[in-house]
């Protein structure tokens, strides 16, 4: 794995811990549908589905993590929510929830994790 993968890795982590921590249930992660792509975290929000897309940066490298839903990533995200609910009997009670984790890793200290709910 180089560096970029593991640096994804590494953020997809926090932010199921993060999920998790905020009482939501992981329950599958790097899930791929076909050529569309692949949902970083499905959860559980009570009877609500989430899918969530992580993005990590190092502090000062790139854009903030949280500019990263391009109208063709929102795209993409909702076709791959609909892949899961065909694949998955539909939607729950709750219905469906495409989240963002945006992730940033300073020099020192703590990551700073924000939490974008509904962001398409």
């Amino acid at each position: 794995m180089n560096a970029t993968g593991a640096l994804g890795r590494y953020g997809e982590e926090l932010a199921a811990r993060r999920l998790t921590a905020h009482g939501m249930t992981v329950i599958a992660r790097n899930w791929r549908c076909g050529r569309t792509g692949e949902i970083d975290i499905v959860a559980h929000d009570g009877d609500t589905l989430v899918v969530c897309e992580v993005k990590t940066r190092r502090q000062g490298a790139y854009e903030h993590p949280m500019a990263a839903i391009t109208p063709s990533k929102a795209d993409r995200l909702r076709r791959l929510a609909a892949c899961w609910l065909h694949r998955h009997g539909g939607p729950p009670p709750g219905g469906l929830r495409i989240d963002l984790i945006g992730i940033i890793l300073p020099r020192r200290g703590a990551p700073v994790v924000d939490h974008a709910q509904g962001v398409a």
